[in-house]
């Protein structure tokens, strides 16, 4: 029996690595892409949804693809909205609007797996990627870390609230991941490597294959009793605590 997977920002870094983790050798994935030219490289088992996973109509309709091709057996909200804001400089309107864009994408997604797995009446899983700013922010990330905070809270409310009608919900939180923006700031920053190994007991960012490994584990029945837990993924980054990244 094929399953299917749905992944939304599944075109590039993270959500396309975990993407290539899912589809194995006869799963498929749909991906919710703003950016169509982000999915060049997707083959037949890729399933490409253009539009914003915030839009309800846009990742119900991902959802009936995936249940087109297979069971639905997990989703992964991965896109997100990286702005910097500070409500001392920026107008509010602005900071709240970038909160909301980031948690929405979430709930969005989160709401649309659920009403998905339980209409078809089969278990299923979700994993939300969150950040490691969720718990140690820096000066400018406000909207950032709030909204992904508040996904972590919303990760643990759907744990408990569907768990018993099996649907487990379970975050990622990523330190930092060798992705096009991580090559941007070394472009910018020739001293990045130094600096952000530093920050890392392991002495080096993530590749996106690690960060997908735990995705794909939290989606699979390898992991039937994780729920609402949120997994750090990034080589001790929390725990060290130093971020040279803060700035006044």
């Amino acid at each position: 029996m094929s399953l299917s997977y749905v992944v939304t920002g599944g075109g590039r870094g993270i959500g396309k690595a975990v993407v290539e983790r899912l589809l194995g050798e006869r799963d498929t994935v749909v991906v919710i892409e703003r950016d169509r030219a982000a999915l060049d490289w997707a083959g037949p088992r890729v399933v490409p949804v253009i539009g914003d996973a915030a839009d309800e109509e846009v990742a119900a309709w991902a959802a009936d693809l995936a249940q087109e091709s297979g069971t639905l057996k997990g989703w992964v909200n991965n896109a997100a909205v990286f702005r910097d804001a500070s409500v001392h400089s920026s107008p509010i309107a602005e900071v709240r609007a970038l909160i909301a864009a980031n948690l929405d994408l979430a709930v969005v997604g989160c709401a649309t797996a659920v009403r998905h797995f339980l209409a078809a009446g089969t278990p299923g899983a979700i994993v939300n990627l969150t950040s490691h700013q969720a718990t140690r922010p820096v000066p400018g990330s406000l909207p950032y870390a709030t909204a992904k905070a508040a996904t972590e809270g919303l990760t643990r409310a759907l744990a408990v609230e569907y768990g018993r009608r099996g649907i487990r919900v379970n975050a990622v939180a990523p330190g930092s991941v060798a992705t096009e923006r991580y090559e941007a700031l070394r472009a910018e920053r020739p001293q990045a490597d130094a600096e952000l190994a530093a920050l890392h007991p392991l002495g080096r960012v993530a590749t996106p294959a690690e960060v997908a490994s735990v995705v794909a584990h939290l989606l699979s029945d390898d992991a039937a009793f994780v729920n609402g837990a949120t997994v750090p993924v990034d080589g001790g980054r929390t725990v060290l605590g130093l971020d040279p990244e803060a700035r006044e």
